[in-house]
């Protein structure tokens, strides 16, 4: 979309409210930050010397202002960011501190046992500054479920529509999975089960969003919230990552 300003953000907040038909929205996320980022493999070529510290800052300002006038409208209740970086969303924290707007509450970032970007940095800022990570595409956009291995492409999949889901089809993304499918049929456990209830065992979750295409999709992903991973269960992940590092 559009980037974010101090001028659009009362009508994208408006055309929200619209959509959902509702007076108020509980966490407003921006979705991706004006000056670029590390998310859906722009980690591997990202470069962010050509940034302007200053005016970066100045429009987090402007728009924190915005957001403060849309709470005390109360037209919004809290706020997130997607897709950020560990500096900008301590910058975004900072600016709040600093002016008094809204703190932000949340970032929702691609998570996964195939995307763990999130391991590092954004973890100890998460854990130290209570910003809970939405962990979205759990399951790498289907992969993690098997339904992908040998070649395969069900009829009306992700992978049906878009060949290279997003860049995560790559030469080492299939041995990924196989790694962390030969698991969950070693525990005896449904490989879905298994990634979804692994997100929630991250201290800094604080939410792992999935989508479904078919109600039997959603049931059967549900399944994960009574699921509790043994510690050989987790160790064998661990070393499994430590084998397949960041396949795309």
């Amino acid at each position: 979309g559009a980037p974010i300003t101090a001028e659009t953000i009362p009508a994208a907040i408006e055309g929200s409210l619209a959509r959902l038909k509702t007076d108020v929205i509980d966490l407003y996320q921006f979705h991706w930050p004006n000056r670029g980022s590390y998310m859906f493999r722009k980690n591997w070529t990202f470069d962010p010397s050509g940034q302007n510290r200053a005016e970066t800052i100045a429009h987090m300002e402007d728009a924190l202002g915005a957001l403060q006038k849309e709470v005390e409208r109360g037209t919004i209740r809290a706020f997130g960011l997607s897709n950020e970086s560990a500096w900008g969303t301590c910058q975004w924290l900072n600016v709040a501190e600093r002016m008094g707007g809204p703190r932000v509450a949340s970032v929702q970032n691609e998570y996964s046992l195939l995307c763990r970007l999130y391991d590092t940095d954004m973890a100890e800022m998460s854990l130290n500054e209570n910003v809970g990570l939405l962990a979205f595409s759990p399951l790498g956009a289907g992969l993690l479920s098997g339904k992908y291995q040998g070649g395969a492409v069900p009829e009306g999949s992700r992978k049906s529509l878009v060949p290279e889901m997003g860049g995560r089809i790559t030469p080492r993304v299939f041995d990924a999975v196989e790694a962390y499918l030969a698991i969950a049929a070693r525990h005896e456990l449904d490989p879905v089960h298994m990634a979804l209830a692994w997100t929630l065992t991250r201290p800094f979750v604080g939410s792992s969003i999935f989508g479904a295409t078919t109600v039997g999709q959603l049931e059967h992903a549900l399944g994960a919230v009574d699921l509790s991973l043994s510690s050989e269960v987790l160790e064998e992940i661990d070393v499994a990552h430590k084998a397949h590092p960041m396949p795309y």
